[in-house]
């Protein structure tokens, strides 16, 4: 038997957005389009985290998901392991340099921080931008990010950022593994109890395997911000 999203739900889950908020209200758009054409049915929407980094604006996307939320959608949002690395670096300056490297300076950007004119160098230089970063986070931004959820079920499918290390109940799962786990998620062909549904790993095209579905499709740098849409046995794909 085909795996079943809960009868009466239709479920849209957003890829990894990475600061494009221009394709976060394209695919608003299209979602809703296409939800209006299925009016009995109770809609929900799961982004599966990675909303801030690499693009310019990353800001706007906390934004829009805050203040322009879809009409009529139960929301789900999942945390990301940029958004975890975000709040490690308000704790601890020193991850910074790691931190910058992976998309970090477009985040510190959006919130009006250019991370290279910030004197001195070295340590205190991250110290710096972290109290700037703590100074003009909004407080909203902030509890939107400490309250991300790490995944989500819907029927036979289970919503995580990166995955899930096999053979461990997703009650047992360490967050490290739903928020960074790639080669030993990846390669595993066997169930995992639930179709897993993630992000993080970047795909031309979404990567459908009989345990898992991949829908990171690198929109940051491609442009094709990527939705899967659930309803009954139905699965098909929302691209920009």
């Amino acid at each position: 038997m085909p795996a079943q999203a809960p009868a009466g739900r239709r479920i849209y889950v957003v890829g990894d957005i990475h600061g494009r908020a221009d394709l976060l209200a394209q695919m608003h758009g299209l979602i809703q389009d296409d939800a209006s054409r299925h009016r009995s049915r109770h809609r929900v929407v799961v982004y599966l985290g990675d909303y801030v980094d690499r693009g310019l604006e990353s800001r706007q996307v906390i934004d829009m998901l805050l203040e322009e939320p879809l009409s009529g959608f139960e929301q789900i949002h999942l945390l990301g392991n940029h958004e975890q690395a975000m709040l490690d670096f308000l704790e601890d300056p020193s991850i910074g340099p790691a931190w910058l490297y992976y998309g970090g300076a477009a985040t510190l950007y959006s919130y009006g921080i250019n991370a290279q004119a910030k004197p001195p160098e070295g340590a205190e230089r991250f110290a710096n931008l972290s109290a700037e970063l703590a100074r003009l986070l909004p407080p909203r931004h902030l509890r939107f990010l400490r309250r991300l959820a790490l995944h989500h079920v819907e029927g036979d499918y289970l919503f995580v950022h990166a995955g899930v290390r096999p053979g461990v109940p997703i009650e047992r799962q360490q967050p490290e593994d739903l928020l960074y786990i790639r080669d030993e998620f990846l390669n595993f062909s066997d169930t995992h109890g639930r179709i897993v549904v993630h992000g993080h790993t970047i795909t031309n095209d979404p990567d459908v395997r009989p345990n898992r579905i991949g829908i990171d499709t690198g929109a940051f740098a491609t442009g094709r911000l990527t939705c899967l849409v659930l309803d009954g046995p139905e699965r098909r794909f929302i691209q920009t």
